[in-house]
């Protein structure tokens, strides 16, 4: 390296950069293949195609890597070292859209509205790299808490079983089922005297199912999370940056053991095929559904903001205006490729912003080699394939741990807020937290609500998110800045 190049642009040998690429891979994998798991099943989509979903996402996220780290134009790239994936802000309203219209329709409705949101937030991410005044620790870190809160029902479903359908708690009753198909065939039997059936009349969910929550998958995802906790616990450095990883293959291994995991479809699986734009066909666009993954995207990029500003303190390279607006408009092209290659929203993944730290490997051209390698792999169906066979228990137990620290991350950047002078900080953060529980509890609470801004108010991400930033407001006023945002973003990496 000469004197005139700072270490951020050093290219280092090529058997070191794969090496370091390949650790910024493993320590974002287990997060990388979350999200498309979540909705492909949350669509109920066909194992193959959750699988693709799987490949389109590592795909993806290659390509917006590198995009980011080495820059494609003074508009898009912050060229830092970053390693770009699918946010978790999203999941929430994307879960919501799946329920309502799952299937092929359903996923070409959510990349219609990812697609929109991706272009809108390309337009104005100059403008929200200047609103950092409305978005001080007290709300970040609110945000941030409510995201890993809501994300647990998912990670509690994958354990016990969702609350509906072949795993539900309840099953009707065989004998009842019996008796009523029998009265209906007396009721339509001819010279029948009892009055005609009622329109959708059904009996009630009785007896207990035995495919919801049994012992086998409670213990097997103990032991997945009893592996994540002991290698955080026990090692050090790269190790303990890929625990949750480690759990995952362990578990995985174990459910091969078991019996519980099968590899037909692995099998079957190509070796290579292309990740193809519009694999579902043309997306279908929505304004307000659109309008609900703008108001995600505004929050991932004052999220991303925090983590540019705190990798450029990491690096020792200052992170300006223009450098800024280029890596928010960059999170909105990710997107925008996300919603053409069939995947989702994309931001900078903070775990990678602390192995720089952890590692103190400055060079942006590590993340364009990590970049190469996930792309390398999405275009490996296989991959996607074995990921798409890992039973949800296995996944249960790590997703306690990949949710649980998005929460425990919101906790960190609010436990450096003041609460003892500046009690009104109270107020901002129980009531928007408040906010954020009510689709959890009560998900059916806008039932008579208008139905075009049911996606809207279905996320307790996104009412959290507007309750804290108007109370803010209320209280506190436009208090926010980039310093806040920085400390913020190493208090969650420190």
């Amino acid at each position: 390296m000469t004197s005139t190049t700072h270490s951020v642009d050093e290219v280092l040998p090529a058997p070191r950069l794969f090496a370091l690429g390949l650790q910024h891979v493993l320590v974002m994998y287990a997060g990388a293949i979350a999200v498309p798991l979540i909705i492909g099943r949350a669509l109920k989509l066909p194992p193959q195609d959750v699988a693709f979903l799987i490949s389109a996402d590592l795909f993806v996220c290659g390509i917006a890597s590198i995009l980011q780290s080495f820059g494609a134009s003074q508009w898009f790239g912050i060229k830092l070292p970053v390693m770009m994936g699918v946010t978790f802000a999203a999941v929430g309203p994307m879960v919501s859209m799946a329920i309502a219209n799952p299937g092929i329709d359903g996923a070409r409705t959510i990349f219609g509205a990812i697609i929109g949101a991706g272009v809108i937030t390309v337009l104005i991410a100059s403008f929200v790299s200047r609103m950092l005044r409305f978005f001080p620790p007290v709300v970040t870190g609110t945000i941030i808490l409510v995201i890993g809160v809501s994300l647990m029902k998912i990670g509690i479903s994958w354990i016990f079983g969702l609350p509906v359908g072949p795993t539900a708690p309840k099953l009707v009753d065989p004998v009842h089922a019996d008796w009523l198909k029998e009265a209906i065939g007396a009721v339509n039997a001819g010279g029948s005297a009892l009055p005609p059936v009622p329109p959708g009349i059904a009996l009630a969910p009785s007896v207990p199912n035995p495919a919801y929550a049994p012992v086998s998958n409670i213990v097997l995802s103990l032991v997945v999370l009893a592996i994540v906790v002991g290698v955080a616990r026990f090692t050090k450095g790269f190790l303990s940056n890929i625990a949750v990883l480690i759990g995952i293959v362990a578990g995985g291994v174990i459910a091969a053991g078991l019996g519980l995991m099968h590899f037909d479809k692995v099998a079957s699986a190509a070796w290579f095929a292309p990740i193809m734009p519009f694999h579902f066909g043309m997306p279908i666009f929505s304004p307000v559904l659109i309008l609900t993954m703008v108001l995600v995207m505004i929050v991932v990029m004052i999220e991303s903001t925090g983590m540019f500003l705190a990798l450029g303190e990491m690096t020792g390279k200052p992170v300006t205006q223009p450098m800024l607006s280029s890596g928010l408009r960059m999170d909105g092209l990710g997107t925008v490729l996300g919603g053409v290659f069939n995947t989702f929203p994309y931001t900078s993944f903070s775990q990678n912003v602390g192995l720089v730290g952890v590692t103190g490997i400055r060079s942006r051209f590590v993340c364009v080699a990590g970049g190469v390698i996930m792309v390398v792999l999405g275009l490996i169906p296989k991959m996607g394939a074995l990921v798409e066979a890992l039973p949800t228990v296995v996944l249960g137990g790590a997703g306690l741990v990949m949710f649980g620290m998005v929460a425990a991350t919101g906790i960190r950047i609010l436990s450096a807020v003041d609460f003892k002078t500046s009690r009104n900080n109270l107020f901002v953060v129980g009531i928007s937290v408040g906010f954020g529980m009510i689709p959890v509890v009560a998900p059916d609470f806008h039932m008579w609500l208008p139905k075009a801004i049911g996606p809207l108010v279905d996320s307790g991400i996104l009412l959290a998110s507007i309750s804290s930033v108007v109370l803010n407001l209320v209280f506190n006023g436009a208090t926010g800045d980039a310093e806040g945002l920085r400390e913020a973003a190493l208090a969650a990496e420190a």
